[in-house]
């Protein structure tokens, strides 16, 4: 059985960006037509395109 971890952190695409905000790591996986974007391993948000999880990325960051 999965547990809410397994849920939170799963990661399943293409890696296509992969850069350190700061003290932060930012991932972007591409899963079919949606961008999944995670900050330090957990899960921020589901995007439509590459730019827009790379902007949602960096106002997360702004806000940490």
């Amino acid at each position: 059985m999965k547990t809410f971890k397994d849920i939170r952190e799963s990661k399943k695409g293409k890696l296509v960006h992969d850069k350190k905000h700061g003290k932060y790591k930012a991932q972007i996986y591409k899963d079919g037509g949606k961008f999944h974007a995670f900050l330090d391993g957990d899960r921020l948000d589901t995007f439509r395109s590459q730019k827009d999880a790379e902007n949602g990325l960096e106002t997360m960051v702004k806000a940490l």
